[in-house]
């Protein structure tokens, strides 16, 4: 449960990144900063989605998870030194929270009992 929402607090967070990226767009970046907005809203809201899922013990809501909390622990050293590094801290933490969370035995245990 802890792990979906974080989950759900992820996907809320980078829709929330999306909206600012779009709100902070200038003429001489219009093009990037809407695809990049585009990107974080669809990841964001896929991530929502995988939390209910989540919540609601369905199998199908890990794989995904997983693959975005393993691309977040790589992002996490791309962000490691100077003034990033609290950020990078964060990341990891809530990373290996999820994944931890999602890969215990009893989630486990949870998720196949959803299939049989």
């Amino acid at each position: 449960m802890a792990a979906a929402v974080l989950v759900g607090c992820e996907g809320a967070f980078l829709v929330v990144l999306a909206v600012l990226e779009v709100v902070a767009t200038t003429a001489a970046r219009a093009t990037l900063a809407l695809t990049t907005g585009l990107f974080f809203a669809v990841v964001g809201a896929g991530l929502a989605f995988c939390a209910v899922g989540l919540i609601r013990a369905r199998s199908w809501a890990r794989g995904p998870v997983v693959a975005v909390e393993l691309i977040g622990l790589l992002l996490s050293f791309s962000f490691w030194g100077g003034a990033t590094t609290p950020g990078a801290i964060v990341i990891l933490l809530v990373c290996l929270a999820v994944l931890v969370g999602v890969l215990h035995p009893a989630s486990t245990r949870a998720l196949a009992a959803e299939e049989s």
